[in-house]
Order: structure tokens, then sequence, then C-alpha cells
């Protein structure tokens, strides 16, 4: 569960961030990033509980990255003037990958991601 609320804030964090930095990513209401974010953080969430395991680290780490780039590319059809290019999507899923790599170690190392048998 603290991986779901690390994803939480980090996830909407990073789609707001690379929102303001480039203009590849344009949603021009603060909440159309914020739900893209959520959606990012619990579609996430539910890819480590069913996948994450010592041994796929990076594995995990290029699926997210892939999801992401897809999540962030397909928000813009739901979202009245929304903007996402596929450039913009990618440089998105890179900078969630890097906060992915870093949760996904941190929840291995800590035993957080343990299936009960």
């Amino acid at each position: 569960m603290t991986g779901l609320w690390m994803k939480i804030v980090v996830c909407p964090t990073v789609i707001l961030f690379v929102n303001w930095i480039t203009m590849d990513v344009y949603y021009p209401r603060f909440y159309q990033a914020l739900v893209v974010g959520l959606v990012l953080a619990f579609s996430g969430h539910m890819m480590e509980v069913m996948w994450l395991q010592r041994g796929r680290l990076w594995m995990m780490t290029i699926v997210d990255f892939f999801a992401s780039a897809a999540i962030v590319f397909v928000s813009q059809f739901f979202f009245a003037g929304a903007y996402v290019s596929m450039i913009g999507a990618l440089i998105a899923a890179s900078f969630l990958a890097i906060t992915e790599y870093y949760q996904h170690r941190w929840l291995i190392r800590e035993g957080k991601t343990e299936k009960a048998t």
C-alpha cells in the first residue's frame, strides 16, 4: 500500500511538471493533468501488485515506460483542448520511468513485493 501512496503523489507531480516544461504535453485545465497522473498511479500500482518481484526490476521499469507512454498519449482524446504529441508522451514516460525505477528498487529492497501464499 505504501507504493500506491507514493505513486498518488509522484505520478500527478511528474505529469504537471512535464505539462509545465514542454509544449508537447498540454492539458489546459489543472484537473486534467491530475486525473491522468492518478490513472497512471493506479494502473502502475496494479501492475506492481501483479508482476513486481525480485529479479524483475528492469522488466517492470520498461513495462511501466511503455504503459505510461500509451496512457499519456491516449489521454488527449478524453479531455477537451488537451494535446499530447508522441514525443511528449515519450518525454513524460521517461520521467515516470526514472521515478518508477527508484520506487521499484525500494519496494523490492524493503520486501514489499512479497506475495502471500
